[in-house]
């Protein structure tokens, strides 16, 4: 029926609903006469406003794929350690230092794919799990949904 009546084609293909908690949203614009083309959801255990905007903000320009080391699945980080050895190895690094390279290349790699690890957009010398912990909130999930993606 929408479709009908704005004559454009809509799909929904994904949505998130946060019922618990404190959750916030934001709405990010790429293009300044554009509709936002980005919203984020965040759910903390209590509420705090400023942090929940501050990391939805972080999550929209960021895209983390998983909130904690913990969240990525088994088969990623496998994958992840597989290139890094190998990629070790084609490098001719000795054997001796393989395992301690690899080691530093998945902690790396959890350091960009998620959300806790990554530097806070707002004040780089901190890690968003920092920026968390300093406030005395726990960031339970969150959702980052881009349109057309």
């Amino acid at each position: 029926e929408a479709n009908a009546n704005l004559g454009e084609k809509i799909v929904l293909d994904r949505f998130a609903q946060f019922a618990d908690g404190f959750v916030s949203a934001y709405l990010h614009r790429t293009m300044p006469d554009l509709p936002p083309q980005i919203g984020v959801l965040v759910e903390l255990d209590k509420p705090n406003a400023d942090v929940a905007k501050g990391v939805a903000q972080h999550i929209a320009a960021f895209a983390p794929k998983y909130l904690s080391k913990e969240d990525v699945p088994a088969e990623v980080v496998e994958s992840e350690r597989r290139i890094a050895e190998e990629t070790t190895r084609a490098e001719g690094k000795p054997e001796a230092a393989i395992a301690k390279i690899v080691e530093g290349r998945l902690n790396g790699f959890f350091k960009d794919a998620t959300l806790l690890g990554q530097p806070y957009a707002l004040d780089n010398k901190k890690s968003v799990q920092k920026v968390l912990d300093e406030a005395g909130v726990t960031l339970k999930r969150f959702s980052r949904i881009k349109v057309g993606i």
